[in-house]
């Protein structure tokens, strides 16, 4: 029971992220999102706001990573195109009101101590990306370069699609990356 509210508190904290960002998550935000008991704030949290968020950031780096895992040995195609339809799931479900939440750590955070967790996830979530798309035939220097302009560009479609409130600037980026996979499969394949 006690792992329960824990585990809620911390997809409660990272659901708020994603939504509202860094400093419209408290922890009576929390509280209020997974109905837990104030008094479970510094049983499972001693460190305070800082722990708890730095534990969501860990776990959406988790969740993005294992939803990566049905497309191990896949074509390069299908490795963008999974990662893709991941964030589009976010956005859809959303209405285009939720991100990701360790870009929302990472642009608003003071603390190093916060940095270094999102800089962990998002140089996991490129090694993963990397490995993958090498496994799917891109050679090992175009895989790694082509995971960090998938991430880097998925992730700012993502903010220019929250901004316009509509899909279209994702559907956008999308293509692009698409088409330029395909490309580098046709030089490499």
């Amino acid at each position: 029971m006690a792992g329960e509210v824990r585990k809620g508190m911390v997809e409660g904290a990272m659901g708020l992220l994603a939504r509202r960002g860094l400093h419209a998550t408290s922890f009576s935000e929390v509280l209020a999102a997974t109905g837990a008991p104030r008094g479970s704030l510094y049983h499972h949290f001693p460190g305070g706001k800082d722990q708890l968020v730095a534990e969501a950031v860990d776990r959406a780096g988790a969740v993005l990573a294992d939803a990566l895992e049905p497309v191990a040995g896949a074509p390069a195609e299908a490795v963008v195109e999974r990662f893709l339809a991941i964030w589009r799931t976010v956005l859809t479900r959303s209405q285009c009101e939720a991100g990701c939440a360790v870009l929302a750590v990472t642009v608003a955070t003071d603390s190093a101590e916060l940095l270094s967790h999102a800089t962990a996830v998002f140089r996991a979530w490129r090694e993963r990306l990397g490995d993958l798309l090498r496994q799917g035939g891109l050679p090992a220097v175009e895989a790694r370069r082509f995971a960090m302009v998938l991430i880097a560009s998925a992730e700012g479609a993502v903010v220019l699609s929250r901004a316009d409130q509509s899909l279209e600037p994702f559907e956008a980026v999308a293509a692009q990356l698409i088409d330029q996979v395909r490309r580098l499969q046709a030089q490499n394949g």
